[in-house]
Protein backbone atom coordinates (compact mmCIF):
# COMPACT_ATOMS: atom_id res chain seq x y z
CA UNK A 1 0.00 0.00 0.00
CA UNK A 2 2.84 2.36 -1.23
CA UNK A 3 2.25 5.80 -1.92
CA UNK A 4 4.64 5.30 -4.82
CA UNK A 5 7.13 8.12 -5.32
CA UNK A 6 8.27 9.66 -2.13
CA UNK A 7 11.20 10.60 0.37
CA UNK A 8 11.59 10.00 3.58
CA UNK A 9 9.55 13.07 4.29
CA UNK A 10 6.62 11.49 1.56
CA UNK A 11 7.50 13.79 -1.54
CA UNK A 12 9.90 12.70 -3.48
CA UNK A 13 12.63 15.19 -4.57
CA UNK A 14 11.22 15.85 -8.47
CA UNK A 15 8.00 16.33 -6.81
CA UNK A 16 9.60 18.97 -4.59
CA UNK A 17 10.97 20.66 -7.57
CA UNK A 18 8.18 20.61 -9.48
CA UNK A 19 6.41 22.25 -6.27
CA UNK A 20 9.11 24.92 -6.52
CA UNK A 21 9.08 25.53 -10.42
CA UNK A 22 5.66 26.21 -10.37
CA UNK A 23 5.29 29.00 -7.83
CA UNK A 24 3.57 27.00 -5.22
CA UNK A 25 4.75 29.48 -2.47
CA UNK A 26 2.08 29.68 -1.33
CA UNK A 27 0.77 26.32 -0.54
CA UNK A 28 3.59 25.54 0.98
CA UNK A 29 3.62 28.13 3.39
CA UNK A 30 0.31 27.69 4.53
CA UNK A 31 1.12 23.52 4.56
CA UNK A 32 4.14 24.69 7.02
CA UNK A 33 2.21 27.55 8.99
CA UNK A 34 -1.51 27.74 8.54
CA UNK A 35 -2.29 29.98 11.43
CA UNK A 36 0.23 32.97 10.26
CA UNK A 37 -1.07 32.56 6.36
CA UNK A 38 -4.62 33.13 7.52
CA UNK A 39 -4.12 35.74 10.15
CA UNK A 40 -2.07 37.58 7.38
CA UNK A 41 -4.91 37.13 5.02
CA UNK A 42 -7.36 38.98 6.73
CA UNK A 43 -5.96 42.77 7.35
CA UNK A 44 -6.85 44.28 10.54
CA UNK A 45 -8.79 40.67 11.97
CA UNK A 46 -5.38 39.30 11.93
CA UNK A 47 -4.33 39.80 15.57
CA UNK A 48 -7.50 37.95 16.78
CA UNK A 49 -7.20 35.38 14.65
CA UNK A 50 -3.60 35.05 16.12
CA UNK A 51 -4.55 34.91 19.51
CA UNK A 52 -7.62 32.47 18.64
CA UNK A 53 -5.00 29.74 17.07
CA UNK A 54 -2.69 30.61 20.08
CA UNK A 55 -5.39 29.79 21.90
CA UNK A 56 -5.89 26.39 20.97
CA UNK A 57 -8.33 26.65 17.93
CA UNK A 58 -6.60 24.63 14.80
CA UNK A 59 -5.89 27.12 12.10
CA UNK A 60 -5.23 23.84 9.31
CA UNK A 61 -8.37 23.11 7.20
CA UNK A 62 -7.97 20.89 4.33
CA UNK A 63 -4.21 22.05 3.80
CA UNK A 64 -1.67 18.75 3.90
CA UNK A 65 -0.16 17.98 7.07
CA UNK A 66 3.90 17.63 6.55
CA UNK A 67 5.25 15.06 7.80
CA UNK A 68 7.11 17.33 9.83
CA UNK A 69 4.24 18.28 12.01
CA UNK A 70 3.08 14.84 12.39
CA UNK A 71 2.91 14.83 15.83
CA UNK A 72 0.38 12.36 16.82
CA UNK A 73 2.01 8.47 17.40
CA UNK A 74 -0.84 6.51 18.75
CA UNK A 75 -2.23 5.02 15.86
CA UNK A 76 -5.07 3.30 19.08
CA UNK A 77 -6.31 6.68 18.44
CA UNK A 78 -8.36 4.84 15.39
CA UNK A 79 -10.18 2.51 17.39
CA UNK A 80 -11.27 4.60 20.52
CA UNK A 81 -12.45 7.16 18.24
CA UNK A 82 -14.45 5.00 15.83
CA UNK A 83 -15.43 3.28 18.91
CA UNK A 84 -16.86 6.25 20.25
CA UNK A 85 -18.43 7.65 17.35
CA UNK A 86 -20.48 4.17 16.51
CA UNK A 87 -20.98 3.20 20.15
CA UNK A 88 -23.62 5.95 20.62
CA UNK A 89 -27.76 6.16 21.13
CA UNK A 90 -27.80 7.00 17.12
CA UNK A 91 -26.92 3.94 16.20
CA UNK A 92 -29.73 1.84 17.78
CA UNK A 93 -32.32 3.31 15.44
CA UNK A 94 -30.79 1.27 12.67
CA UNK A 95 -31.30 -2.04 13.97
CA UNK A 96 -35.14 -1.19 15.04
CA UNK A 97 -35.77 -0.28 11.33
CA UNK A 98 -35.18 -4.64 10.76
CA UNK A 99 -38.31 -4.61 12.14
CA UNK A 100 -40.01 -1.62 12.13
CA UNK A 101 -39.56 -0.92 8.30
CA UNK A 102 -38.99 -4.61 7.21
CA UNK A 103 -40.65 -7.14 9.83
CA UNK A 104 -37.37 -9.47 9.99
CA UNK A 105 -37.34 -11.41 12.89
CA UNK A 106 -34.21 -11.40 15.38
CA UNK A 107 -31.93 -14.01 13.87
CA UNK A 108 -32.62 -12.78 10.38
CA UNK A 109 -31.42 -9.24 11.21
CA UNK A 110 -28.29 -9.95 13.80
CA UNK A 111 -27.19 -12.33 10.09
CA UNK A 112 -27.85 -9.11 8.41
CA UNK A 113 -26.02 -6.70 10.56
CA UNK A 114 -22.89 -8.91 10.57
CA UNK A 115 -22.48 -8.89 7.08
CA UNK A 116 -23.27 -5.65 5.68
CA UNK A 117 -21.87 -4.21 8.62
CA UNK A 118 -18.28 -6.39 7.93
CA UNK A 119 -18.54 -4.85 3.96
CA UNK A 120 -18.44 -1.30 5.20
CA UNK A 121 -16.04 -1.96 7.75
CA UNK A 122 -13.61 -3.23 5.24
CA UNK A 123 -14.33 -0.17 2.55
CA UNK A 124 -14.34 2.49 5.28
CA UNK A 125 -10.90 1.24 6.69
CA UNK A 126 -9.36 1.11 3.13
CA UNK A 127 -10.00 5.06 2.97
CA UNK A 128 -8.31 5.13 6.38
CA UNK A 129 -5.01 4.41 5.84
CA UNK A 130 -4.81 6.99 3.20
CA UNK A 131 -4.49 9.34 5.84
CA UNK A 132 -1.17 9.24 7.05
CA UNK A 133 0.26 7.71 3.84
CA UNK A 134 -0.41 11.16 2.06
CA UNK A 135 -1.57 13.87 4.89
CA UNK A 136 -4.75 14.96 2.86
CA UNK A 137 -8.28 15.08 3.90
CA UNK A 138 -10.16 12.16 1.83
CA UNK A 139 -11.86 14.82 -0.34
CA UNK A 140 -8.60 16.18 -1.13
CA UNK A 141 -7.44 12.52 -1.99
CA UNK A 142 -10.19 12.52 -4.20
CA UNK A 143 -8.46 14.91 -6.43
CA UNK A 144 -6.08 12.42 -7.76
CA UNK A 145 -8.42 10.19 -8.91
CA UNK A 146 -11.17 12.41 -10.39
CA UNK A 147 -9.17 15.94 -10.45
CA UNK A 148 -10.50 18.82 -9.20
CA UNK A 149 -14.10 18.70 -10.35
CA UNK A 150 -14.57 15.34 -9.36
CA UNK A 151 -13.35 16.16 -5.94
CA UNK A 152 -15.33 19.06 -5.94
CA UNK A 153 -18.41 16.67 -6.77
CA UNK A 154 -17.38 14.66 -4.38
CA UNK A 155 -17.43 17.37 -1.52
CA UNK A 156 -20.84 18.32 -2.50
CA UNK A 157 -21.94 15.03 -1.79
CA UNK A 158 -19.92 14.37 1.34
CA UNK A 159 -21.80 18.23 2.73
CA UNK A 160 -25.62 16.31 2.00
CA UNK A 161 -24.28 13.43 3.82
CA UNK A 162 -22.52 14.98 6.45
CA UNK A 163 -25.06 17.08 7.22
CA UNK A 164 -28.39 14.63 6.87
CA UNK A 165 -26.11 12.30 9.42
CA UNK A 166 -25.80 15.07 11.64
CA UNK A 167 -29.56 16.11 11.20
CA UNK A 168 -30.39 12.26 12.50
CA UNK A 169 -28.11 12.76 14.98
CA UNK A 170 -29.46 16.18 16.22
CA UNK A 171 -33.37 14.67 16.33
CA UNK A 172 -32.68 11.46 18.32
CA UNK A 173 -30.62 13.37 20.81
CA UNK A 174 -33.34 16.07 21.16
CA UNK A 175 -36.06 13.45 21.46
CA UNK A 176 -34.39 11.69 24.11
CA UNK A 177 -33.66 14.69 26.74
CA UNK A 178 -37.50 15.75 25.52
CA UNK A 179 -38.01 11.94 26.97
CA UNK A 180 -36.83 12.94 30.34
CA UNK A 181 -38.44 16.10 30.83
CA UNK A 182 -41.27 15.75 29.07
CA UNK A 183 -43.15 18.78 30.74
CA UNK A 184 -39.84 20.62 31.58
CA UNK A 185 -37.99 20.69 28.08
CA UNK A 186 -39.58 20.58 24.42
CA UNK A 187 -38.01 18.50 21.65
CA UNK A 188 -36.50 21.95 19.98
CA UNK A 189 -34.56 22.87 22.81
CA UNK A 190 -32.82 19.44 22.99
CA UNK A 191 -31.83 19.41 19.42
CA UNK A 192 -30.61 22.86 20.22
CA UNK A 193 -28.88 21.30 23.16
CA UNK A 194 -27.21 18.51 21.15
CA UNK A 195 -26.32 20.75 18.54
CA UNK A 196 -24.23 23.00 20.64
CA UNK A 197 -22.30 20.92 22.84
CA UNK A 198 -21.13 19.25 18.84
CA UNK A 199 -20.01 22.36 17.99
CA UNK A 200 -17.52 23.01 21.02
CA UNK A 201 -15.33 20.16 20.12
CA UNK A 202 -15.32 21.12 16.03
CA UNK A 203 -15.25 24.65 16.45
CA UNK A 204 -11.65 23.82 18.60
CA UNK A 205 -10.28 20.90 16.34
CA UNK A 206 -8.92 18.14 15.50
CA UNK A 207 -6.60 17.25 18.67
CA UNK A 208 -9.37 18.21 21.03
CA UNK A 209 -11.97 15.73 19.44
CA UNK A 210 -9.06 12.86 19.69
CA UNK A 211 -9.20 13.49 23.51
CA UNK A 212 -13.06 13.57 23.52
CA UNK A 213 -13.59 10.32 21.30
CA UNK A 214 -10.59 8.85 23.15
CA UNK A 215 -12.73 8.63 26.27
CA UNK A 216 -15.88 8.91 25.50
CA UNK A 217 -17.02 5.55 24.40
CA UNK A 218 -16.72 4.04 28.42
CA UNK A 219 -19.79 5.51 29.97
CA UNK A 220 -22.01 4.46 26.88
CA UNK A 221 -20.70 0.83 26.42
CA UNK A 222 -21.95 0.88 30.33
CA UNK A 223 -25.12 1.97 29.26
CA UNK A 224 -25.60 -0.42 26.01
CA UNK A 225 -25.21 -3.27 28.19
CA UNK A 226 -27.66 -1.95 30.57
CA UNK A 227 -30.11 -1.51 28.11
CA UNK A 228 -29.90 -5.55 27.15
CA UNK A 229 -30.02 -6.63 30.51
CA UNK A 230 -33.21 -4.19 31.17
CA UNK A 231 -34.69 -5.41 27.66
CA UNK A 232 -34.31 -9.11 29.33
CA UNK A 233 -36.05 -8.37 32.56
CA UNK A 234 -39.04 -6.53 30.41
CA UNK A 235 -39.22 -10.03 27.86
CA UNK A 236 -37.62 -10.61 24.67
CA UNK A 237 -39.56 -12.64 22.42
CA UNK A 238 -37.48 -13.39 19.73
CA UNK A 239 -40.16 -14.77 17.42
CA UNK A 240 -42.09 -11.68 17.75
CA UNK A 241 -41.83 -10.87 14.27
CA UNK A 242 -42.07 -14.51 13.12
CA UNK A 243 -45.93 -14.36 12.20
CA UNK A 244 -45.43 -10.94 10.35
CA UNK A 245 -42.02 -11.89 8.30
CA UNK A 246 -42.01 -12.22 4.56
CA UNK A 247 -40.71 -15.63 2.81
CA UNK A 248 -38.89 -16.30 -0.47
CA UNK A 249 -38.05 -13.43 -2.79
CA UNK A 250 -39.60 -10.65 -0.57
CA UNK A 251 -38.02 -12.03 2.51
CA UNK A 252 -34.52 -11.43 0.51
CA UNK A 253 -35.74 -8.06 -0.81
CA UNK A 254 -36.12 -7.33 2.98
CA UNK A 255 -32.64 -8.65 3.72
CA UNK A 256 -30.58 -6.68 0.91
CA UNK A 257 -32.99 -3.66 1.63
CA UNK A 258 -32.01 -3.81 5.57
CA UNK A 259 -28.53 -4.60 4.60
CA UNK A 260 -28.17 -1.55 2.65
CA UNK A 261 -29.11 0.83 5.72
CA UNK A 262 -26.52 -0.94 7.44
CA UNK A 263 -24.06 -0.79 5.27
CA UNK A 264 -24.70 3.13 4.19
CA UNK A 265 -24.29 3.69 8.05
CA UNK A 266 -20.83 2.42 8.49
CA UNK A 267 -19.49 3.22 4.84
CA UNK A 268 -21.02 6.60 5.44
CA UNK A 269 -18.34 7.36 7.48
CA UNK A 270 -15.61 6.47 4.32
CA UNK A 271 -15.73 10.22 2.58
CA UNK A 272 -14.25 11.15 6.18
CA UNK A 273 -12.13 8.27 7.11
CA UNK A 274 -8.89 9.79 6.49
CA UNK A 275 -9.35 13.50 7.78
CA UNK A 276 -8.78 11.82 11.62
CA UNK A 277 -5.43 10.29 11.06
CA UNK A 278 -3.51 12.65 8.59
CA UNK A 279 -0.89 13.40 11.80
CA UNK A 280 -0.06 9.77 12.14
CA UNK A 281 3.77 9.80 10.96
CA UNK A 282 3.43 8.35 7.28
CA UNK A 283 5.88 5.25 7.84
CA UNK A 284 2.87 3.93 10.36
CA UNK A 285 2.16 0.52 9.46
CA UNK A 286 -1.02 0.51 7.24
CA UNK A 287 -2.32 -2.81 8.19
CA UNK A 288 -2.21 -1.55 11.92
CA UNK A 289 -4.20 1.27 10.59
CA UNK A 290 -6.67 -0.76 8.47
CA UNK A 291 -7.47 -3.19 11.45
CA UNK A 292 -7.53 -0.85 14.45
CA UNK A 293 -10.38 1.04 11.54
CA UNK A 294 -12.01 -2.04 11.08
CA UNK A 295 -12.31 -2.92 14.64
CA UNK A 296 -13.37 0.57 15.61
CA UNK A 297 -16.43 0.46 13.40
CA UNK A 298 -17.45 -2.99 13.20
CA UNK A 299 -17.64 -4.14 16.48
CA UNK A 300 -19.78 -1.01 18.14
CA UNK A 301 -21.67 -1.35 15.16
CA UNK A 302 -22.96 -4.71 15.40
CA UNK A 303 -22.92 -4.24 18.97
CA UNK A 304 -25.32 -1.70 19.26
CA UNK A 305 -27.36 -1.81 16.06
CA UNK A 306 -28.05 -5.27 17.32
CA UNK A 307 -29.34 -3.57 20.42
CA UNK A 308 -31.63 -2.19 18.43
CA UNK A 309 -32.78 -5.00 16.80
CA UNK A 310 -33.26 -6.85 20.18
CA UNK A 311 -35.20 -3.77 21.70
CA UNK A 312 -37.93 -4.78 19.62
CA UNK A 313 -38.76 -8.64 20.09
CA UNK A 314 -40.04 -6.76 23.95
CA UNK A 315 -43.53 -8.21 23.74
CA UNK A 316 -45.00 -5.76 26.52
CA UNK A 317 -47.47 -3.20 24.45
CA UNK A 318 -46.42 -0.41 26.57
CA UNK A 319 -43.12 -0.16 24.77
CA UNK A 320 -44.46 -0.45 20.98
CA UNK A 321 -46.62 2.11 22.14
CA UNK A 322 -43.33 4.47 23.41
CA UNK A 323 -42.09 3.64 20.01
CA UNK A 324 -45.49 5.19 18.54
CA UNK A 325 -45.97 5.34 14.65
CA UNK A 326 -43.15 7.68 14.19
CA UNK A 327 -40.22 5.18 15.35
CA UNK A 328 -39.64 7.52 18.65
CA UNK A 329 -36.52 5.31 19.33
CA UNK A 330 -35.51 7.53 22.31
CA UNK A 331 -38.77 7.18 23.64
CA UNK A 332 -38.75 3.28 23.34
CA UNK A 333 -35.13 3.75 25.33
CA UNK A 334 -36.55 5.66 27.65
CA UNK A 335 -39.33 3.50 28.50
CA UNK A 336 -36.74 0.31 28.90
CA UNK A 337 -34.45 2.60 31.26
CA UNK A 338 -37.55 3.44 33.37
CA UNK A 339 -37.34 0.28 35.24
CA UNK A 340 -34.53 2.47 37.35
CA UNK A 341 -36.64 5.60 38.04
CA UNK A 342 -34.53 7.94 38.57
CA UNK A 343 -31.77 6.38 37.75
CA UNK A 344 -32.75 5.30 34.65
CA UNK A 345 -33.51 9.21 33.61
CA UNK A 346 -29.63 10.01 34.53
CA UNK A 347 -28.54 6.96 32.42
CA UNK A 348 -30.67 8.46 29.23
CA UNK A 349 -29.35 12.03 29.59
CA UNK A 350 -25.99 10.49 29.46
CA UNK A 351 -27.01 8.39 26.80
CA UNK A 352 -28.80 11.32 24.63
CA UNK A 353 -25.52 13.36 25.54
CA UNK A 354 -23.65 10.49 23.08
CA UNK A 355 -24.70 12.00 20.22
CA UNK A 356 -22.36 14.22 20.23
CA UNK A 357 -19.45 11.62 20.19
CA UNK A 358 -21.75 10.90 16.57
CA UNK A 359 -21.70 13.93 15.41
CA UNK A 360 -18.89 15.48 16.07
CA UNK A 361 -17.59 13.83 12.62
CA UNK A 362 -20.27 15.42 10.82
CA UNK A 363 -19.85 18.71 11.91
CA UNK A 364 -15.78 18.67 11.46
CA UNK A 365 -15.92 16.94 8.10
CA UNK A 366 -18.60 19.10 6.78
CA UNK A 367 -16.85 22.04 7.06
CA UNK A 368 -13.44 20.23 5.48
CA UNK A 369 -15.40 19.13 2.55
CA UNK A 370 -16.56 22.77 2.29
CA UNK A 371 -13.34 23.98 2.38
CA UNK A 372 -12.31 21.11 -0.49
CA UNK A 373 -15.05 22.79 -2.45
CA UNK A 374 -12.40 25.09 -4.30
CA UNK A 375 -9.61 27.68 -3.42
CA UNK A 376 -12.11 30.54 -2.16
CA UNK A 377 -14.32 28.16 -0.21
CA UNK A 378 -11.15 27.43 1.44
CA UNK A 379 -9.52 30.78 2.38
CA UNK A 380 -11.91 31.49 4.23
CA UNK A 381 -11.02 29.75 8.40
CA UNK A 382 -12.32 26.45 9.00
CA UNK A 383 -14.23 27.49 11.96
CA UNK A 384 -16.38 30.02 10.41
CA UNK A 385 -17.40 26.48 8.09
CA UNK A 386 -18.21 25.14 11.47
CA UNK A 387 -20.46 27.64 12.86
CA UNK A 388 -22.43 27.37 9.03
CA UNK A 389 -22.46 23.83 9.48
CA UNK A 390 -24.04 23.98 12.95
CA UNK A 391 -27.30 26.62 12.03
CA UNK A 392 -27.62 24.16 9.14
CA UNK A 393 -28.63 20.98 11.03
CA UNK A 394 -29.80 22.40 13.29
CA UNK A 395 -32.64 24.42 11.27
CA UNK A 396 -32.51 21.66 9.48
CA UNK A 397 -33.74 19.11 13.09
CA UNK A 398 -36.08 21.84 14.07
CA UNK A 399 -37.95 21.84 11.25
CA UNK A 400 -37.91 17.57 10.53
CA UNK A 401 -38.04 16.82 13.86
CA UNK A 402 -41.60 15.07 13.59
CA UNK A 403 -40.32 12.55 10.63
CA UNK A 404 -37.16 10.87 12.18
CA UNK A 405 -37.90 7.70 11.13
CA UNK A 406 -38.64 8.44 7.72
CA UNK A 407 -35.33 10.43 7.04
CA UNK A 408 -33.14 8.09 8.69
CA UNK A 409 -34.43 5.13 6.84
CA UNK A 410 -34.35 6.97 2.97
CA UNK A 411 -31.36 8.53 3.60
CA UNK A 412 -29.19 5.49 4.83
CA UNK A 413 -30.16 3.52 1.78
CA UNK A 414 -29.46 6.74 -0.54
CA UNK A 415 -26.74 7.34 1.14
CA UNK A 416 -24.78 3.84 0.96
CA UNK A 417 -25.19 4.51 -3.04
CA UNK A 418 -22.63 7.02 -3.69
CA UNK A 419 -20.05 5.94 -0.89
CA UNK A 420 -20.06 2.72 -2.66
CA UNK A 421 -19.39 4.25 -6.39
CA UNK A 422 -16.84 6.23 -4.62
CA UNK A 423 -14.73 4.11 -2.14
CA UNK A 424 -14.64 1.41 -5.58
CA UNK A 425 -12.64 5.19 -7.66
CA UNK A 426 -10.58 6.13 -4.97
CA UNK A 427 -9.25 2.35 -3.99
CA UNK A 428 -9.29 1.24 -8.17
CA UNK A 429 -7.11 4.67 -8.32
CA UNK A 430 -4.89 3.36 -5.31
CA UNK A 431 -4.21 -0.44 -6.38
CA UNK A 432 -4.17 0.10 -9.89
CA UNK A 433 -2.64 3.69 -10.65
CA UNK A 434 -0.91 4.98 -7.89
CA UNK A 435 1.18 1.45 -6.66
CA UNK A 436 5.47 2.43 -6.83
CA UNK A 437 5.71 0.30 -9.81
CA UNK A 438 1.89 1.50 -11.46
CA UNK A 439 1.94 3.86 -14.16
CA UNK A 440 1.72 6.97 -12.29
CA UNK A 441 4.32 5.95 -9.94
CA UNK A 442 2.52 7.38 -6.66
CA UNK A 443 0.78 10.03 -5.71
CA UNK A 444 3.19 13.82 -6.60
CA UNK A 445 1.56 15.43 -3.25
CA UNK A 446 3.24 18.83 -3.44
CA UNK A 447 0.01 19.30 -6.59
CA UNK A 448 -2.99 18.59 -3.76
CA UNK A 449 -4.11 22.13 -5.03
CA UNK A 450 -2.98 22.42 -8.39
CA UNK A 451 -5.46 21.58 -11.12
CA UNK A 452 -2.99 21.78 -14.05
CA UNK A 453 -0.68 18.67 -12.23
CA UNK A 454 -3.86 16.83 -11.20
CA UNK A 455 -5.78 14.61 -13.34
CA UNK A 456 -8.45 16.34 -15.51
CA UNK A 457 -11.41 14.01 -13.83
CA UNK A 458 -13.26 12.85 -17.20
CA UNK A 459 -12.40 9.61 -16.38
CA UNK A 460 -13.62 9.39 -12.66
CA UNK A 461 -16.71 11.80 -13.27
CA UNK A 462 -17.73 9.09 -15.88
CA UNK A 463 -17.41 6.40 -13.78
CA UNK A 464 -19.53 7.92 -11.07
CA UNK A 465 -22.23 8.99 -14.03
CA UNK A 466 -22.29 4.79 -14.99
CA UNK A 467 -22.19 4.03 -10.61
CA UNK A 468 -25.61 6.64 -10.83
CA UNK A 469 -26.99 4.83 -13.74
CA UNK A 470 -25.95 1.24 -11.51
CA UNK A 471 -27.82 2.93 -8.27
CA UNK A 472 -31.60 3.78 -9.82
CA UNK A 473 -31.52 0.56 -11.87
CA UNK A 474 -31.08 -1.35 -9.19
CA UNK A 475 -32.98 0.91 -5.85
CA UNK A 476 -35.81 0.52 -3.92
CA UNK A 477 -37.28 3.12 -2.26
CA UNK A 478 -40.94 4.22 -1.27
CA UNK A 479 -40.83 6.68 -4.36
CA UNK A 480 -39.02 4.82 -6.93
CA UNK A 481 -37.92 1.07 -7.07
CA UNK A 482 -35.66 0.56 -10.48
CA UNK A 483 -36.07 -1.70 -13.37
CA UNK A 484 -33.35 -4.81 -11.59
CA UNK A 485 -34.86 -3.65 -7.81
CA UNK A 486 -37.97 -4.90 -9.15
CA UNK A 487 -36.69 -8.32 -10.97
CA UNK A 488 -34.83 -9.17 -7.09
CA UNK A 489 -37.40 -9.05 -5.24
CA UNK A 490 -41.55 -8.99 -5.02
CA UNK A 491 -44.14 -6.52 -4.25
CA UNK A 492 -41.87 -3.58 -3.44
CA UNK A 493 -38.57 -4.53 -4.85
CA UNK A 494 -35.60 -4.87 -2.71
CA UNK A 495 -32.51 -2.30 -2.56
CA UNK A 496 -29.07 -3.09 -4.67
CA UNK A 497 -28.55 0.29 -5.31
CA UNK A 498 -25.10 0.23 -3.59
CA UNK A 499 -24.21 -3.48 -5.13
CA UNK A 500 -24.65 -2.06 -8.64
CA UNK A 501 -23.03 1.60 -7.82
CA UNK A 502 -20.14 -0.24 -6.97
CA UNK A 503 -19.82 -2.51 -9.84
CA UNK A 504 -21.09 -0.42 -12.48
CA UNK A 505 -17.78 2.02 -11.80
CA UNK A 506 -15.69 -1.06 -10.80
CA UNK A 507 -16.05 -2.00 -14.39
CA UNK A 508 -15.91 0.99 -15.97
CA UNK A 509 -13.07 3.21 -14.07
CA UNK A 510 -9.95 1.38 -15.11
CA UNK A 511 -9.99 1.58 -18.59
CA UNK A 512 -11.60 5.47 -19.23
CA UNK A 513 -8.81 6.30 -16.51
CA UNK A 514 -5.96 4.16 -18.34
CA UNK A 515 -7.33 6.14 -21.49
CA UNK A 516 -7.04 9.42 -19.41
CA UNK A 517 -3.60 8.73 -18.48
CA UNK A 518 -2.25 7.72 -21.84
CA UNK A 519 -4.06 11.21 -23.44
CA UNK A 520 -3.29 13.59 -20.95
CA UNK A 521 0.16 11.83 -18.54
CA UNK A 522 -1.99 12.26 -15.23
Amino acid sequence: MSTGNNSSDGLGSHDKEKGLANGNTEVHAIEDAPDQVIAKRFGVFGPLLSKLFQSGVEARGVERVPENQRETKNSWNNLLMWWSVNMVLTTIPVGVLAQYAFTLTLPHAVATIFCFAALGSVATAFIAILGPQTGLRTMIISRYSSGYLGGTFFSVLNIITQLGFATTAVILGGQTLASTNANTLPLVGGIIIIGVCSLIPCFIGYNIIHVYERYAWMATLFIMCCLYGLGSKAGYDVNAQKASEDTGRALSADILSFGAIVFGSVAGWAPVAADYNVRLPVDTNPWRVFVLTFCGLFLPIVFTVTLGATLMTIGDPVYADALGSDGNTGALVAQVLSLWGGGGKFLLVLLALSVVSNNIPNTYSAALSIQALGRPFAMVPRFLWVLLVFVAYTVAGVAGREHFSAILSNFLSILSYWTAFFIVIVAEEHFLFRQKEGRLGGYNLADWDNPSKLPIGIAGLLACCFGIVGAVVGMSQVWYTGPIGKMAGAAHGADLGFELAAGFAAVTFPPLRWMEIRLTGR
